[in-house]
């Protein structure tokens, strides 16, 4: 069932076992479930992480690093419990610029040297729960999701893939649940600059014929 996440301001638990230990963000439209977001380089970190409060930790430049760290956290809390972040950009000199997209790392300026399909696969298989995939080409613009990427990526895995960048409308969502053949996608500008919140843009999405969770 597609979901919107809602990003909200940090909600730190204050008993985590290391003053230094990534700690949780809460927030999601769907209830509010605490995840901790790419700050995690280690399963000893995960752990910390978990005992803190969150459900779900999410992994990126260090399971590139070390695909292992996915097959270890995973054995340890559940596939469940592990997004694998992939930052993504469409490769413009390729014959098949979207099968061919490129993984990026620091925040989208380096090449990881991995094509996004193919990584998304191996996350997977190396007992990832979802992907979190952004599109770099799209992330700030509010143009729309990159749907045919989101829809190479959902086609490629079994797993929930969860879009984002670039939502601007309510549309965008649509968009992306339709074609992009997202199971969620991800929201931030269109909250923060007031064209939407989390209850009117699920509201315009069911009568658009997206089934969501409701109330908010």
């Amino acid at each position: 069932m597609p979901e919107t996440n809602d990003p909200k301001p940090d909600d730190h638990k204050s008993d985590a076992p290391k003053a230094d230990a990534p700690k949780p963000d809460a927030g999601r439209a769907d209830g509010g479930l605490a995840r901790a977001y790419d700050r995690i380089k280690s399963a000893e970190e995960a752990a910390q992480v978990f005992e803190a409060g969150a459900d779900k930790i999410s992994v990126n430049s260090a399971a590139l690093k070390d695909p292992s760290l996915i097959s270890e956290i995973g054995k340890s809390f559940g596939a469940q419990a592990v997004v694998v972040a992939i930052d993504a950009r469409r490769d413009p000199e390729a014959k098949d610029p979207v099968r061919d997209a490129q993984v990026f790392v620091q925040g989208g300026r380096k090449p990881a040297g991995r094509r996004v399909v193919e990584w998304a696969r191996e996350a997977e298989e190396r007992g990832a729960g979802e992907i979190l995939l952004t599109s770099m080409d799209s992330d700030g613009t509010r143009a729309g999701f990159d749907c045919e990427l989101t829809a190479a990526v959902s086609g490629a895995v079994n797993i929930p893939v969860i879009a984002s960048g670039g939502a601007g409308t309510v549309a965008h969502f649509a968009d992306v649940f339709g074609r992009g053949k997202a199971d969620a996608a991800l929201a931030a500008s269109i909250f923060h600059f007031g064209v939407s919140s989390a209850r009117l843009l699920k509201e315009e999405l069911v009568a658009a014929g997206v089934p969501v969770r409701l109330p908010c």
